[in-house]
């Protein structure tokens, strides 16, 4: 299959994931994508761990984020490496990293230098904080980012202390917003044949993830959050919406008509809240009830009867429970990929299908300097 962005070039500076998981997406999509990687040690995620997985002599999260990519080695703080990355420059449709400010311009890789370069380069990057302001040196880590965003204050129970998401989700999340931008711009370029600047800050993207309930808060004039002080699973939704315990496992509840659910499962004390604003104004005590009441049967108890009702739940699986079901091999969600020195490994693909096919590669993540010298001699750096 052609993949929509065959005959793309991208030239990648990122380090760590944000950008990273950017430039992963758009090599998902066909783009060929260059990764200029300083020498010895390259991209410092290459020694990131995440835990204490250890594969091939390098970490998990760099092979899980920079599988089909190309590595070019450049010390772009010598004038015949950087000239050499300058003649790749010419020739690309994208430039992208996620330094702090002030670093592009030292390695030589700011907007004006790069536009001078090549007038229609699409030109993307990702900060902590954005450029201006009194933050704008803090590092973007996502674990700080989450804190300081408010999303810490959404997660878990009513008196539990700040709660963060178990991923870095601003990374990613701000990594899929500089695609986005980039993707547009890009087909700006085509119809138009002009370039321009695409950029991304870490905690602007975690505020826009929290549109929903930044909305809820100016609305009801700046209440504090109050989250649920049980069976959490959104700070602001009513009852019945969180995750219970049953007799063997655990089930997640959405929205639901309370005296129906009670009427379903025969709990007799959900009778007793018939309006829909008591759902909200008394979550705390109807998660209660339900809470204990659920425990007295098995997952697959609940489940038949609330399903077949069309009330939204779900079973709280782990990974190995879901991935024995039939549901998820379906979705031929996993993929092995290779490195060329033999080493073989098991990931995600891209989510993404197109007419009918979902978008693989069969390439894992670079060596570092694997292709330096075929890109040197393909594109005649000299």
């Amino acid at each position: 299959m052609k993949k929509p962005l065959e005959g793309i070039l991208v030239i990648d500076f990122s380090q760590y994931l944000s950008g990273a998981s950017a430039s992963l997406r758009l090599a998902d999509l066909g783009a060929r994508v260059i990764k200029i990687e300083k020498p010895i040690t390259g991209d410092n995620c290459r020694a990131l761990y995440c835990s204490n997985v250890v594969m091939n002599g390098e970490s998990s999260l760099f092979h899980a984020v920079n599988r089909n990519k190309e590595s070019y080695v450049a010390d772009m703080k010598n004038q015949v490496d950087r000239e050499k990355v300058y003649q790749l420059i010419k020739k690309a449709d994208i430039l992208m990293h996620n330094f702090r400010p002030g670093v592009a311009e030292k390695l030589g890789i700011e907007y004006p230098q790069i536009q001078a370069i090549n007038p229609e380069i699409i030109y993307g990057d990702i900060t902590g904080y954005g450029k201006e302001g009194i933050w704008k040196d803090k590092p973007g880590l996502d674990l700080m980012i989450q804190s300081i965003s408010g999303i810490t204050q959404l997660n878990g129970n009513d008196g539990a202390g700040p709660v963060p998401i178990g991923l870095a989700v601003i990374d990613m999340l701000s990594g899929a917003h500089l695609a986005q931008g980039l993707l547009a711009c890009l087909y700006r370029k085509q119809i138009k044949g002009i370039g321009g600047t695409v950029e991304v800050s870490m905690l602007a993207s975690a505020l826009e993830y929290q549109f929903e309930s930044i909305t809820c808060f100016f609305r009801d004039g700046g209440q504090p959050t109050i989250r649920p002080k049980s069976n959490s699973a959104h700070a602001y939704l009513g009852a019945p919406y969180g995750v219970y315990a049953t007799k063997n496992g655990a089930i997640a509840l959405a929205m639901g008509s309370i005296p129906f659910i009670g009427e379903l499962i025969e709990c007799t004390a959900l009778a007793n809240y018939p309006e829909a604003e008591s759902w909200f104004t008394k979550r705390d005590e109807i998660k209660q009830i339900l809470a204990e009441h659920l425990k007295t049967k098995d997952t697959k108890d609940w489940l038949a009867v609330l399903e077949l009702a069309d009330i939204w739940c779900a079973e709280v699986m782990d990974w190995k429970t879901l991935f024995d079901t039939e549901a998820f091999k379906v979705l031929e969600m996993v993929q092995e990929v290779n490195r060329s020195s033999g080493y073989t490994y098991k990931t995600t693909r891209c989510p993404i299908q197109i007419n009918g096919a979902w978008l693989t590669s069969q390439t894992g993540s670079p060596l570092l300097g694997e292709h330096t010298e075929k890109i040197s001699n393909e594109f005649s750096l000299n």
